[in-house]
């Protein structure tokens, strides 16, 4: 029996390391994904039946890919249809109708595989598909988690996870998306939205929008592990290795974000020996990678006209987190740096929380008078009446500026609006402190 368990543990292992390859190659093979996903379980269900009986194959991967194919094959002779791709598959495997005895040298060549992993990518991360969509499907297929593993990372139900999944293979077929990897504009657009959702799956764990917990460590990992198969797939994508920066750096920061009761602990005041100083230099390793990258696609071919002027967004992202990791305690951070990045930011982005950032930065480069004429321009925006944050910002501000009162009512402003039940009771716990200060100021 436990021998039989150790069994399971090593097939389940092996299932979350392969399962996106396996899956990558039957879509390409079947142009189906939904399809893709169902022979790839086909074939973990004949990995349960076989290997705890007869050991874990040389190559494990390799095996699961040609049980699928077979499967394939079985799937298009009982539709009758397909009868190339049949032909195709059969000889490829040399059925003999005989078991699983597989020809692993036969099997495509590990770039192929990865062309079909960087396929995937581009599929299931496709902008025809809403973000929570996207999510869902990379997670499900890319990250080989569970439907009730999404369903817990999001506070969703099983059944809303589910049905993101299920609709959203169903638009990727009813929609012919073809499974490639585009080149020139297109590929620039389709990744700008792969890189979307792997920071969305980041963001997710970094600082959680509802629930009891701030942090989710599993689904920043997750997102790293994502963003470093993605290195691997494009190496010479600046953006891919700025994400990586971001995520390391960001993450970096884990075990100082919360006290041990697991409340959060803002930035200026963690302990930065607490910072995880092996993974800020991975982090900026990674920047530094982003840097050559962007510097070689500047000093390349002009012809097309698209030569970059200007570090992408993730780029400017990784080079602000780099500012804060270089300085070894709140007062070495370089504020003015930061403020100039954030207008460049803001330059690219358009975004008005990006903008709100950068009256941050000013506050802290400037004076809080700075930075509170930067907040009060966006209070007015509709894209910002039910952010939380804005009014966290201008309470902040308004603190340093000794208008306690006035902040006390942006803290409470901003505890109404946060799902995140950490996040409500810090921002309570700092509108009593100005209730106290307040008081404090009148005696």
């Amino acid at each position: 029996m436990a021998e039989k368990s150790q069994a399971v543990a090593t097939i389940e292992a092996v299932w979350r390391m392969e399962a996106a390859r396996v899956v990558a190659t039957l879509a390409r093979y079947t142009g189906d994904l939904g399809l893709a996903e169902e022979l790839a379980q086909d074939a973990l269900v004949a990995a349960l039946e076989q290997w705890p009986a007869e050991g874990v194959p040389a190559r494990p991967g390799g095996w699961l890919t040609a049980v699928g194919k077979r499967r394939a094959v079985d799937y298009f002779r009982r539709a009758e249809t397909l009868r190339r791709k049949v032909g195709e598959l059969g000889r490829e495997l040399e059925i003999d109708g005989q078991g699983y005895e597989i020809d692993l040298d036969a099997l495509d060549s590990d770039a192929a595989i990865d062309d079909d992993l960087l396929r995937l990518v581009f599929t299931a991360c496709h902008p025809v598909l809403s973000a929570e969509a996207r999510v869902a499907l990379t997670l499900r297929v890319l990250g080989g988690l569970s439907t009730p593993e999404i369903a817990r990372a999001f506070l969703i139900s099983e059944s809303t996870a589910a049905q993101r999944i299920v609709r959203a293979k169903r638009t990727l077929a009813d929609a012919g998306i073809v499974f490639e990897a585009p080149d020139g504009a297109e590929r620039r657009r389709r990744l700008e939205s792969v890189l979307e959702v792997v920071y969305l799956i980041f963001n997710e764990g970094y600082a959680a929008t509802a629930g009891d917990d701030w942090l989710r460590p599993g689904l920043c990992e997750e997102a790293l592990r994502l963003g470093r198969v993605l290195v691997g797939l494009m190496p010479d994508e600046p953006e891919v290795h700025a994400l990586v920066a971001l995520m390391e750096i960001q993450d970096s920061r884990r075990h100082a974000r919360t006290d041990p009761d697991g409340e959060p602990v803002l930035l200026l005041d963690q302990d930065r020996a607490k910072w995880d100083w092996s993974q800020i230099e991975r982090g900026l390793k990674a920047l530094a990678r982003a840097d050559e990258a962007f510097a070689a696609r500047a000093d390349g071919d002009t012809r097309s006209g698209d030569r970059p002027t200007e570090p992408g967004a993730y780029h400017l992202q990784a080079a602000l987190a780099a500012c804060h990791a270089r300085a070894r305690n709140a007062e070495a951070t370089d504020w003015r740096l930061i403020a100039d990045l954030y207008d460049r930011l803001v330059q690219q982005t358009r975004s008005p929380v990006v903008e709100l950032n950068r009256a941050v930065a000013v506050g802290m480069a400037e004076g809080p008078a700075a930075g509170l004429e930067v907040t009060d321009a966006l209070v007015g925006l509709r894209a910002m009446q039910g952010y939380h944050l804005l009014p966290s910002v201008r309470g902040d501000l308004l603190v340093r500026l000794g208008r306690h009162t006035e902040a006390r009512s942006e803290f409470e402003r901003a505890a109404e609006l946060t799902a995140n039940t950490r996040e409500r009771a810090l921002l309570l716990a700092r509108a009593a402190a100005c209730d106290a200060s307040a008081a404090e100021s009148e005696s």
